[in-house]
């Protein structure tokens, strides 16, 4: 039962709605992570350069995120609410873009488009995370991001199985000349994009939000006093300047040590190991994350402090402890997702199929399967998605994902014991469960220990904890199985399988603030 001036309850009717455009975006998102590397190769790119070509993606979601939540957060119409603006404006320009990708006729036309498709996806997904926050109380917090989760998984199926679907049963061709994008892959993104704008215009006018007042009415209503908690002394001027200084001085030196080693442009090794050029995108990160440090010391120096970027970036290091603490568990579990998609297409094809020309129909075969793999794995995921919902009643949140990521773990090495394709289906249960409980669980731990005026912008910064092993992965993962595994694609599931044991360990730490308080109130009435 409700207590006077809580936040009620919603039914599964509801929360079905509020969730159901989360099946139109990862339809989209489905189609770039299994397509884009195909399409990159079609049009000529190496295996090598994959990664590189993919930071279009990260960067994106690094930049546009937290400045997506930042304004949502301030937003408020009657008639339009609060999140839905940018669910609406986010998946009408993703809905152009998955038109025009695959009809890219040369590879930096592709590769501009990915970067403006995932600038779109991540306008409209950003606001979804914090929907959930805003409109549902902390006891069905994890309900909430479990139907997301259902519906993320639902939507990778529809995605991963069109092209195989188009080919096998309705006779469409898988094949096209060197250069040209397959029939198969332009008809699913087409599909792909009319399905997503469907989706999401479905939660956005079946759906209402409540404003900041009834918002800041249920935050004092609980009694956790939560926003008190979050108003730490701010990082001065001189900390910001010391830290900024660290940080530029070390991507001066990584972008040294990579220039000395490669010598006037050519690959050089240091060691017996090439040193990529890639590189210099690493040193750029560490730089301009210490550059930003410094802009926000000159502008604290100035006492200009109500801007949108003093916000974020005070937000930043004023993060509680116990999303400081998930920030660890993001960044390992999605450096192994991004290996998974950069490498897992050009890595069953080559390993599994013996192809590595993308213009043979072993290749395309290859990709085809994949593709269908990821429908298994990602219909795995909404099933796990809607199981979690009554284990986390029996077991606590954090020790539950730890064991879903050392089940994702074994699936990633069990893709290298698997040499006969059509078991791979076996690799895919492990991950697929791991893969429901990242887009899942951390959002439900998370949306407990932040304040409801700033949910937009730490669900906009908990995203950098996501982005930047993404970018890492961009910038390192070319070079390790270039120099580690001599070019074989596969062995990035090695990769990936030890960055979910490192992510596993590293959930047994977090602090659970739901958990924790239920674990109080449950005292306090005994």
């Amino acid at each position: 039962m409700t207590q006077a001036g809580q936040k009620p309850a919603l039914n599964a009717g509801q929360i079905w709605n509020m969730s159901f455009g989360f099946l139109g975006i990862q339809i989209g998102f489905e189609l770039q992570n299994g397509n884009v590397s195909r399409i990159f190769q079609t049009l000529g790119a190496d295996v090598g350069e994959l990664a590189i070509l993919w930071i279009a993606a990260p960067m994106t979601g690094l930049i546009v995120q937290p400045i997506i939540g930042h304004l949502s957060d301030k937003t408020w119409s009657t008639r339009f609410g609060r999140r839905r603006p940018y669910f609406l404006v986010g998946a009408l320009l993703a809905t152009l873009a998955l038109f025009v990708m695959p009809n890219a006729p040369a590879l930096w036309v592709a590769a501009g488009m990915l970067w403006i498709m995932d600038a779109s996806l991540n306008i409209t997904m950003e606001p979804f995370r914090a929907f959930v926050g805003d409109n549902l109380p902390d006891r069905q917090r994890t309900m909430g991001y479990a139907m997301q989760s259902f519906f993320i998984g639902t939507g990778a199926v529809l995605a991963g199985a069109l092209p195989w679907v188009m080919t096998n049963l309705m006779g469409l061709s898988n094949v096209a000349p060197a250069g040209e994008i397959p029939e198969t892959v332009r008809w699913a993104f087409y599909i792909g994009g009319a399905a997503l704008l469907a989706a999401v215009a479905w939660t956005v006018f079946s759906t209402k939000e409540y404003s900041p007042d009834d918002l800041a009415r249920f935050e004092a209503a609980s009694g956790r006093a939560r926003a008190a908690g979050h108003a730490p002394a701010l990082r001065s001027a001189a900390q910001f300047t010391s830290g900024g200084m660290v940080w530029v001085v070390a991507g001066a030196v990584i972008a040294a040590l990579v220039a000395g080693a490669r010598g006037e442009g050519r690959p050089a090794f240091l060691g017996g190991i090439e040193v990529a050029q890639e590189l210099y995108v690493l040193a750029a990160l560490v730089a301009g994350f210490g550059a930003i440090q410094l802009v926000a010391a000159s502008l604290r120096k100035q006492g200009r402090e109500s801007s949108g970027f003093m916000e974020v970036v005070s937000d930043l290091f004023a993060m509680p402890r116990t999303m400081r603490q998930l920030a660890v568990v993001q960044f390992f579990s999605w450096f192994a997702m991004f290996a998974l998609w950069i490498y897992g297409t050009p890595g069953v094809t080559a390993y599994h199929f013996g192809a590595s020309d993308a213009a043979s129909a072993a290749y395309q075969d290859g990709a085809d399967w994949w593709s269908l793999m990821g429908s298994v794995r990602n219909g795995l995921a909404a099933a796990a998605a809607l199981a979690f919902v009554v284990v986390a009643a029996k077991i606590d949140r954090t020790r539950l994902h730890a064991i879903n990521l050392a089940l994702g773990a074994a699936g990633f090495a069990t893709m290298l014991l698997i040499r006969d394709p059509a078991l791979l289906w076996v690799s895919q249960i492990g991950i697929g469960i791991a893969w429901a409980s990242i887009v899942s669980l951390p959002y439900a731990i998370l949306a407990g220990c932040v304040p409801a005026e700033k949910m937009g912008i730490y669900m906009g910064v908990f995203n950098i904890f996501i982005v930047v092993p993404q970018l890492l992965a961009a910038t390192l993962l070319g070079f390790l199985v270039t120099n580690l595994f001599g070019g074989e694609a596969i062995y990035a599931m090695v990769i990936a399988a030890i960055s979910f044991v490192l992510a596993a360990a590293a959930t047994l730490l977090v602090t659970d603030g739901d958990a924790a308080d239920a674990g109080a109130l449950q005292a306090e009435r005994a």
